[in-house]
């Protein structure tokens, strides 16, 4: 069977219109959102440069949106193909990859991150001896990832039911 392709415009319209991209995307952009105004107002220092890149880019946080994204999308496909067909499946099992690594192996790597960092600047300064930091990668907690999850699937339900 021969599938005809749309005209270049209309494809690249409807995949922008589509609901379970635009869910993902929303749950990605209001999980940032929300995370670039706690950063806003928790600090003492009003720093917008670092609402700003809170919001485009820095990850960790309250609410996770990795787990946003996820299960926003997981949530859209569930909606719109079912609970059993085979996208839904695979959406299922590699959120929940993206969750479990944003909880655990990201999280752990941080924390092992800010340890040789703390490590490394303790022999630098006895020593006398150059240092480079290695990169502190943030992860989530538990709580951090249930709200970014929820967040999610409240988005998907919205863009689907609504």
């Amino acid at each position: 069977m021969l599938l005809a392709i749309p005209p270049r415009g209309l494809s690249l319209k409807a995949f922008f219109e589509n609901p379970i991209f635009m869910s993902a995307v929303s749950g990605w952009f209001v999980a940032q959102f929300i995370k670039a105004l706690i950063v806003l107002l928790s600090s003492r220092k009003k720093n917008f440069r670092e609402t700003i890149i809170t919001l485009a880019w820095r990850t960790g946080g309250m609410p996770s949106s990795h787990a946003s994204l996820v299960s926003s999308m997981t949530t859209a496909i569930a909606f719109r193909q079912g609970v059993g067909s085979d996208l839904f499946i695979i959406s299922l099992f590699l959120s929940l990859i993206v969750i479990r690594d944003a909880m655990g192996v990201r999280r752990s790597s941080g924390i092992q991150g800010r340890i040789l960092n703390s490590l490394g600047r303790n022999v630098s300064d006895r020593l006398n001896i150059e240092f480079h930091p290695v990169k502190e990668v943030q992860g989530h907690t538990p709580l951090e990832v249930a709200v970014g999850t929820l967040l999610g699937i409240f988005i998907a339900a919205a863009y689907i039911l609504l």
